[in-house]
């Protein structure tokens, strides 16, 4: 089975312009992301999906492995489509590029689920709920059937005694052809919504799969997430 890892990286980002450029101590954030993913022996290829001169410029000196896409993308799903469209490959992971932290060992997790021919789609979620990520809208919580398959994410608060919730962390993988069926999907009510890309699979009846760690890594979002970051 041969899987690559792509890691979408928007310039312009709204919430932490130019994030993915940010430099921590003297290397792009990406690249750190890039060189994680790197170690993750299931992969056998990554690439940054850039969408900007300026982005490729930044990263030769680091020597990552990168494709220009398109800016007008909807969503980092579709800006892997176009990086992975060409690669021959049986599965494709969506590795956020705000993640510096992103331990291969979970990657290499998410890969060997497809082992299981059947799946489609899978995704990772933390068993470290408590009461304050419940209430976070920061925080994306994810909901489970008996199966461990998603039923909805949000964003909003959700009642501190709900059961059933986890913290959802922004990796995917999925099968070329799911990846490609996906994209050729247009946007769902509740991906526009509520601004969360997996709900294009989820409306369309692309059952997702959710892996349980102890713990995520949350991504650096904004500039407190990246003072948190810095101060560990």
């Amino acid at each position: 089975m041969k899987a690559i890892g792509v890691i979408p990286a928007r310039l312009h980002s709204i919430r932490f312009p130019k994030k993915i450029l940010h430099l921590i101590d003297g290397k792009p954030m990406v690249v750190y992301v890039y060189e994680q993913a790197q170690k993750a022996k299931s992969l056998d290829e990554v690439i940054v999906a850039i969408d900007a001169e300026e982005t490729s410029t930044a990263l030769k000196p680091f020597k990552v492995k990168t494709v220009m896409t398109s800016e007008g993308h909807v969503s980092g799903t579709d800006r892997i489509q176009e990086a992975a469209a060409n690669i021959e490959t049986d599965v494709i992971v969506n590795i956020q590029g705000d993640e510096p932290t992103i331990d291969p060992a979970l990657i290499n997790e998410l890969v060997n689920q497809f082992e299981d021919e059947s799946l489609q789609m899978a995704t990772v979620a933390g068993k470290d709920m408590d009461a304050k990520k419940l209430t976070d809208v920061n925080t994306v919580k994810v909901l489970l059937d008996g199966d461990g398959y998603a039923v909805n994410f949000r964003r909003e608060p959700v009642e501190t005694e709900a059961g059933g919730y986890y913290h959802h962390m922004g990796i995917y993988a999925y099968t070329k052809a799911t990846l490609e069926k996906i994209t050729s999907l247009v946007p769902s009510e509740n991906e526009l919504a509520l601004k969360l890309e997996q709900y294009r699979a989820l409306d369309n009846g692309i059952p997702i799969k959710v892996i349980l760690t102890e713990n995520v890594n949350k991504g650096i979002d904004t500039m407190d997430d990246l003072k948190q970051f810095e101060a560990q």
